[in-house]
Formats: C-alpha cells, structure tokens, sequence
C-alpha cells in the first residue's frame, strides 16, 4: 500500500473504504444512491505542525466527516487528501 505522495505538514492521504453494495436485509443500493464513505485508511501522513505532531499512522483505520478532503489519484487509485483535524476518529 505504499504511494509516491508524502503529505505536508498536518495533511493526510486516505484510501477510502467501498461504498456499501446492499442494505443489512440484502437490498442492493444502486449506484445513484450510494452515499459517499466516511470511512478509510491512511495510506501516507504528514509529520504534523510544529508543535502538534500527526497523531494518525499509516496503517490506521479513521473516520472523516462527509465533505472532507479533496479527492485526487494517484497511479489510477482514487485517495482523499486531507487535514488531520477533518478525521474524528481512529477505528
């Protein structure tokens, strides 16, 4: 999972999860409704600020809010780069 990318300070490049396929009863989701995942795992991180270090590793599996990031690719793979503050939770 390594990627030619080192992020900058306090930003952090995120693989995201899949978006869900089906519903827990089975139901498939078409492609036009699925919601864009809030999930992911980090793939490259930033050494942080200046006094605040990167709390989040390469490995770890995070939570982000919905509009976060922006959305670039890299080698035909599709990431979010974002900041550190937009990850509510690590998982």
């Amino acid at each position: 999972m390594s990627v030619n990318i080192k992020p900058l300070a306090d930003r952090v490049l995120v693989e995201a999860a899949p978006a869900e396929e089906k519903t827990a009863f089975g139901i498939i989701i078409p492609d036009t409704a699925k919601e864009k995942p809030q999930k992911g795992i980090v793939v490259a991180a930033g050494p942080g600020k200046k006094d605040e270090p990167t709390l989040v590793k390469v490995g770890d599996n995070v939570l982000y809010g919905k509009y976060a990031g922006t959305e670039i690719t890299v080698d035909g793979k599709e990431y979010l780069i974002m900041r550190e503050s937009d990850i509510y939770a690590i998982v």
